[in-house]
């Protein structure tokens, strides 16, 4: 599946679908080259980290920014639904995960073992969240076989403290984790739901706009980069 027709599937106007595919494989590409971050074509590259690391570093370039600015933002909405669709398509993203873990030589093998549970959604840091929020953190659902544990600011971004760190945890069901991890819902500072308007029909997914649930101290700066980094706010 192309890129473009990931983001259709997803709910993406044609227009969008389009303009985001051209932002990648004709701007974003010759930017990449020229700043030197970047060889051959972006779409050589298979690994999703690889991905991630180039577009950290190609954000802060000085053509981007300025582009992007007058963009309003559409270059850096295409970088994240890029990363996102390499993520989802390629399914070697968690094993390279795993591996980078196992390979870490800093780590202890207690530490390595809570790192693979956590990053497949299982263990100690879901088993945490559970006793932790005592339902999905948003609806208050309570039956954890339906319930997903969701890192707020994603794994690819997190440090291995901060991957372990339940304020940086949420349970949610999974239209709700689905939508927070593509960046179409967030929360503001005091756990008000925030909707892009990129995502139609929102009410069909149980989503409402009076929706909040009740934000814990330490999940405000978190929910900070998520805001920053992932919600598509200029859509």
């Amino acid at each position: 599946m192309t890129f473009e027709q990931w983001l259709i599937s997803i709910g993406k106007s044609l227009k969008s679908s389009k303009n985001y595919s051209q932002a990648i494989f004709s701007s974003i590409n010759k930017w990449a080259k020229e700043a030197k971050l970047l060889n051959e074509d972006i779409e050589s590259i298979q690994s999703v980290n690889e991905i991630s690391s180039l577009f950290e570093k190609l954000k802060n370039t000085e053509e981007f920014v300025r582009f992007n600015n007058q963009g309003k933002g559409m270059y850096s909405a295409a970088l994240k639904q890029y990363i996102i669709y390499m993520d989802d398509i390629s399914g070697h993203s968690i094993n390279e995960d795993i591996s980078s873990i196992v390979s870490e030589e800093t780590l202890k093998e207690t530490e390595k073992v809570l790192l693979i549970s956590a990053r497949v959604g299982q263990g100690q840091f879901r088993k945490d969240l559970i006793s932790y929020w005592q339902g999905c953190s948003l609806t208050g659902f309570s039956n954890t076989k339906f319930l997903v544990a969701s890192h707020i600011k994603p794994w690819r971004s997190s440090s291995n403290k901060e991957r372990l760190d339940l304020n940086n945890g949420l349970l949610l069901l999974p239209n709700y984790d689905k939508a927070f991890d593509l960046g179409y819902i967030s929360f503001n500072h005091d756990g008000k739901i925030l909707i892009s308007n990129h995502l139609e029909s929102f009410t069909d997914l149980g989503i409402s706009t009076s929706q909040s649930f009740k934000i814990k101290e330490g999940n405000r700066p978190y929910l900070k980069f998520h805001r920053e980094n992932v919600f598509e706010r200029f859509l």
